[in-house]
């Protein structure tokens, strides 16, 4: 193997390497997938949302085939506070029973049937094999340097390792600035065991049927980032997470306004603290964890974005930062990156040229599709929330405390109850409340800038 030259080196097993596999290897590509963990999916961490239209581009009609756990037919948004749960927005569509916009899924036993797929294809994946750095020569990525199979050499190499530590291929070879921690998000996430009746029951689904539900404000301290509970078949997804940068300070919680935490509240702690939540607590009742995962997840926007292509390499997924977190989206912008990877080789091997110039047709495809569209759209929304504590700390606050003292029963007028009402907004919030909820309307997109 080790003297072995390949069309295409890539680098992680996760969504965006094994899609960009698939993709070369159907094409008659020389391919070898290279994973540091003992199979695909032992060492792959996402919150446990996958997209049907991307995986159906890769794979077509087989994705039919794959084990996903339950369609997502409910989606819920809560805004909460210490003591109320605000569903402000959700959305049951039954339109998923037949066609499934999303599914929940475990990678663990997911991620080897896609691999599988790379295999039948035609591609070589390794596991068990660290990737410690790329070979470059005459400002040329030729290969990569392993600890178990030596030097393995390529025309491209495919990186779509993740960004947490330890997976830094392109900073170390110096051709990606190093990430700061208001660029990326510690998620944490535990997988409960419960029994597939208990979750139909407590998520109002039908059977074999899914719920998502994704919480903000207090139920990450009131920093920027959200916490979910995901149904699967016989078990839940619960995590979250926020910006590194938060775990340094910031507004604890809705309890706290105006508060400051110097303390560093952990990972864990947070999901501790959602978990108990007297609106969560119910829900899990009797679950018993049964794994916890850890990832770091890129959540900089476009601007963040490192260069994805040079003389002999493409970059694609968490590697070159593509996330929405807005739309929780990150499993399906790795597919179709890989994908567009894979279509850019291929035309690079027609033509016998795998220089910058040529790959850079891989810059072309992603910031031609929905992919760059989609992270300018959202490109300062982190930003915002990092900048604005109130939007998830004070204002959720403020509005548990209207609609309790305006649907409270005790003797007052409805009318006296909307003077009073009014002028808590008024001392609360302000103008600044007006300005923040506009500033957010144009970063989510509702309005133009």
């Amino acid at each position: 193997m080790q003297d072995e030259k390949f069309d295409a080196i890539v680098v992680g097993a996760g969504p965006a390497g094994i899609a960009a596999a698939i993709t070369m290897a159907k094409a008659g590509l020389n391919v070898v997938v290279l994973e540091k963990g003992e199979k695909p999916g032992s060492k792959n961490v996402m919150g446990g949302i996958l997209y049907r239209h991307n995986l159906e581009e890769v794979v077509g009609d087989a994705w039919k085939e794959a084990p996903v756990e339950r369609p997502m037919i409910e989606e819920q948004r809560w805004f909460m506070t210490d003591q109320a749960a605000l569903r402000l927005l959700g959305h049951k569509n039954f339109r998923h029973r037949e066609h499934p916009n999303s599914f929940s899924v475990l990678r663990a036993r997911f991620d080897p049937w896609f691999a599988a797929k790379a295999e039948e294809a035609g591609a070589f994946v390794i596991n068990e094999t660290v990737v410690e750095s790329l070979i470059v020569r005459d400002g040329r990525v030729v290969g990569v340097t392993t600890g178990r199979e030596g030097d393995l050499f390529a025309d491209a190499v495919v990186v779509c390792e993740g960004i947490g530590l330890g997976m830094r291929l392109l900073e170390r070879a110096g051709l990606k600035k190093p990430i700061r921690a208001n660029q990326a998000a510690i998620a944490v996430k535990e997988i409960m065991a419960l029994d597939p009746e208990k979750i139909e029951d407590r998520f109002n689904c039908e059977p074999g049927e899914g719920c998502a539900v994704e919480c903000y404000g207090d139920a990450t301290l009131g920093k920027s980032g959200f916490m979910f509970i995901y149904t699967n078949k016989d078990t839940l997804s619960v995590g979250g997470g926020v910006l590194v940068s938060d775990y340094n300070g910031g507004v604890v919680s809705s309890r706290d306004v105006g508060r400051v935490n110097h303390g560093i509240v952990s990972p864990n702690e947070m999901l501790e603290h959602f978990k108990n939540h007297p609106a969560i607590k119910p829900l899990l009742k009797g679950a018993e964890t049964v794994e916890y995962v850890a990832k770091m997840i890129p959540e900089a926007g476009y601007r963040a974005m490192p260069k994805l292509y040079g003389n002999g390499y493409l970059v694609c997924g968490d590697a070159a930062m593509m996330a929405n977190p807005v739309h929780r989206e990150g499993s399906n912008l790795a597919m179709a990156s890989g994908r567009m990877a894979g279509e850019t080789v291929i035309q690079a091997k027609e033509l016998g040229d795998f220089s910058e110039q040529t790959l850079s047709r891989y810059k072309g495809r992603i910031d031609n599709s929905w992919i760059a569209k989609d992270m300018r759209k959202y490109n300062d929304a982190v930003t915002l929330l990092e900048q604005n504590p109130d939007l998830l700390g004070k204002y959720p606050g403020l509005l548990d405390s209207a609609l309790d003292e305006f649907f409270r029963v005790d003797g007052v007028s409805k009318r006296d109850k909307q003077r009073k009402v009014l002028r808590m907004f008024r001392k609360e919030g302000g103008l600044g409340f007006l300005i923040d909820n506009v500033k957010a309307a144009i970063a989510l997109g509702f309005l133009p800038p």
